[in-house]
């Protein structure tokens, strides 16, 4: 088993961090035997287009991951009644908050796999919790909103979310509140869905999925930073693949949205529908060079050191080896 500590860093400008380096096999070596499974038909509905993850994969890497996160779920959960004994709160302390995860990686990397699977497979452990996930696409502005402000070709950039309001939301379901809303997003219209809430209503753990969620606190006009995001989490996953990689993938997911979600009348992209191969790809390409490519370089992959575990994909979608952060 390589248990190496050595730090995730290629030739950009992730931190080092302290993170121990597992093969793909030596994880799935660590994992228990366990009834959590999950059959074919629920992970082909889990899969995002053109994500190929297996039965394999759930018991290689989903499965002993989930079990890694159910010994930090357990032991928060210890530190959190130790200390409500310490603090001698008895019959005045709080219900213990939600378990709260984040999934970060590139657009087309497969992060919302990874964040249904996980909240699947976690549903299924042996205490059965309630587990809600939201993704913070919700908390994008409304295209209205973002064209006054010159922010709709920089659509999934840091500024181009209501930060404010994502962050007194995880504030609020980590606070306990009984009762927490988030907006709706449609990747049919490519806008909010006016009127429509997705409510959380005290779950045992949350899962947060998206591009940015472990940007680390903005520095304000007089050099002071406030709260941030990761924060809240206890627990942290970046999907972490080659851009190279990357944009193969998310060229393929192009071609095959115009002939599926692009023919819808209400589609947003409905005139990419009708584009030959050859167009398509080049227009692809642009959004990719002008706003996917440069949001990865400079806002998403230079978080990816915070995080408490690194998936590293292969060319082929496959997780090839797992930095899991040093406690």
């Amino acid at each position: 088993m390589d248990l190496t500590p050595t730090p995730p860093v290629d030739d950009d400008n992730t931190e080092a961090g302290p993170y121990i380096e597992l093969t793909r096999r030596a994880f799935a070596d660590l994992a228990e035997r366990t009834d959590i499974d999950i059959d074919d038909q629920t992970l082909r509905m889990i899969r995002g287009l053109g994500d190929p993850t297996s039965q394999r994969d759930v018991v290689e890497i989903y499965r002993p991951l989930t079990q890694l996160i159910h010994l930090y779920c357990m032991h928060t959960g210890a530190l959190f009644e130790a200390s409500d004994a310490f603090l001698r709160l008895g019959d005045h302390g709080m219900r213990r908050t939600p378990f709260v995860i984040g999934i970060a990686g590139s657009v087309a990397v497969g992060k919302s796999t990874v964040a249904r699977l996980l909240k699947e497979l976690l549903a299924r452990s042996p205490r059965r919790p309630e587990v809600e996930l939201i993704t913070t696409d919700g908390f994008l502005y409304p295209n209205d909103v973002l064209e006054e402000n010159g922010l709709l070709e920089r659509k999934g950039f840091p500024e181009s979310y209501d930060r404010k309001a994502l962050l007194q939301f995880v504030v609020d379901v980590k606070s306990g509140v009984p009762e927490v809303s988030a907006p709706v997003y449609s990747h049919i219209s490519y806008d909010i869905i006016p009127d429509e809430k997705i409510v959380v209503r005290h779950p045992d753990i949350l899962i947060v999925e998206g591009l940015n969620v472990l940007q680390p606190p903005r520095l304000r006009s007089n050099n002071t930073t406030g709260l941030t995001l990761s924060d809240f989490f206890d627990f942290s996953v970046y999907v972490d693949a080659r851009e190279d990689d990357i944009i193969d993938w998310y060229l393929s997911r192009f071609l095959t949205l115009r002939e599926t979600a692009f023919t819808d009348p209400d589609s947003y992209f409905r005139e990419y529908a009708a584009l030959p191969d050859d167009q398509a790809v080049a227009v692809a390409r642009e959004i990719w060079d002008q706003i996917n490519g440069p949001n990865l370089r400079h806002n998403v992959l230079p978080t990816r050191g915070r995080a408490t575990a690194i998936l590293h994909k292969g060319h082929d979608h496959e997780v090839e080896s797992i930095w899991i952060r040093k406690i």
